[in-house]
């Protein structure tokens, strides 16, 4: 422990802070649901609305008692605030009720805490807590007045508590830093081992809870952990995901976004989150059945773009159609015929075929084979290439041209086109990567 606090006891009473007229009922039953995801039992809910917010307790004194009374009459040990609190409001707030408080952020943060597993993602959420953590000291009790000094130290009695909690903060954060940068390097290196093999990898993103670590264990017969509560997986997971046509992708399960998802964490988990901003493809698997579905997208898309992964090509899947009477699996294409939206159900496994079908295609309208003939002196243009991780086949043509063989995407042609050493002269022809008539005949 950095400093003192009182140890708090489970039932909490939730304050929910209104500050506009959307979807109050919507995020007090989120606010619900994560009290429960961090293990701590409702006692009772409080309403509040806010034109101006109190810059002493956010609220006002009279909600201020009406929760002081919610506690002593529900022996509650924690107040719970569906909105984020300055430190000092939190510290004043503290003082009134004579319990601890825990702001939205404290409270996500408590529960990435708990459900982190793998090495890396312990690393990740205790770098965020202790950044938030940072920002708050000022929350501590009498002992951070206290000053250490001793004889023959010169100008002043020393380091304040507060200054020494500090120091070891920035310190572990530091360290916490470099362990990342390390894990990161790991995770390139694999990244780079993967793209040796030209395999495409898909990522399931989404809205927390909307069922993506069952849809993932539905695609590829996994046994990744799946509970109805939010974020129920924090730890990224691959596995490979078999296609079509003899082909095959590599399919990443992440971690689930939520409305004002931390800033701190969004940064801490970035090597994670990279393993979407890498992808050739992203699954936003959506609860169809929520009624703020449409809100939902918005935030995901706004995480999406806040991590730089917002141009990456996404297919929208549609599920827990099976909690919509009268809903069926299908697929839906744009103008040009392009698959945009597939309705499935991970739990049952309707629309499972159409849903790899789709990715199938999707992946297989973006890549082209391309045969070069590149002279062996171009060393640095065949090393690009293999860093790519577009070769599928090279062999010498007598002793002066590579012949190479190069599934691509777009994207990645624009980076081998506008390679110094690329000439047009090179391209011997280039095709869809596979042809009609094996398309037809079912082989790869």
């Amino acid at each position: 422990m950095l400093f003192e606090r009182p140890q708090s006891g489970r039932r909490a009473v939730l304050v929910h802070v209104e500050v506009s007229q959307r979807q109050e009922g919507e995020e007090l039953q989120e606010f619900k649901e994560l009290a429960h995801s961090g293990q701590f039992i409702p006692v009772a809910v409080i309403s509040a609305t806010l034109r101006e917010p109190n810059p002493k307790f956010l609220i006002g004194s009279g909600k201020l008692e009406e929760i002081k009374a919610a506690v002593v009459a529900n022996e509650a040990g924690i107040v719970l605030f569906n909105h984020t609190l300055s430190p000092a409001q939190e510290r004043n707030i503290e003082r009134e009720l004579k319990c601890a408080v825990m702001d939205r952020t404290g409270l996500i943060l408590e529960i990435f805490a708990q459900r982190a597993r793998s090495h890396e993602g312990r690393l990740q959420v205790e770098l965020a807590q202790l950044e938030h953590l940072s920002t708050r000291l000022v929350r501590g009790w009498t002992h951070l007045e206290r000053q250490r000094g001793g004889i023959g130290v010169r100008g002043g009695p020393g380091e304040t508590q507060i200054e020494l909690d500090r120091r070891m903060i920035r310190e572990r954060i530091k360290q916490l830093n470099k362990k990342l940068e390390k894990v990161g390097k790991r995770r390139e290196l694999n990244r780079s081992t993967r793209r040796k093999v030209p395999i495409p990898t898909v990522s399931l993103v989404g809205y927390t809870n909307a069922g993506k670590s069952t849809l993932f264990n539905r695609l590829t017969s996994a046994n990744v952990y799946a509970a109805d509560q939010l974020f129920a997986t924090l730890d990224p997971t691959l596995r490979r995901l078999e296609l079509p046509f003899g082909k095959s992708a590599i399919l990443a399960d992440t971690v689930g976004f939520i409305r004002h998802l931390p800033h701190s964490l969004v940064t801490a988990f970035h090597a994670t989150l990279e393993e979407t901003t890498q992808a050739n493809l992203l699954l936003h698997v959506i609860d169809a059945h929520s009624d703020q579905r449409h809100s939902n997208i918005e935030e995901v898309n706004s995480v999406l773009q806040e991590i730089g992964a917002s141009d990456v090509r996404q297919i929208e899947v549609f599920n827990k159609i099976d909690l919509i009477p009268g809903e069926s699996a299908r697929v839906e294409r744009d103008s040009s015929g392009a698959v945009t939206r597939v309705w499935v159900s991970a739990v049952t496994g309707q629309g499972m075929p159409e849903l790899i079908d789709a990715i199938g295609e999707y992946l297989q309208r973006a890549r082209e084979t391309i045969e070069l003939r590149v002279p062996v002196v171009l060393a640095r243009l065949r090393a690009a290439l293999h860093a790519l991780g577009v070769v599928s086949e090279e062999n010498l043509v007598g002793e002066t041209d590579w012949r190479i063989l190069i599934e691509v995407e777009p994207d990645q042609q624009t980076a081998i086109f506008q390679h110094p050493d690329f000439r047009a002269e090179m391209v011997v022809s280039r095709k869809p990567e596979l042809d009609e008539s094996k398309r037809l005949a079912g082989v790869a």
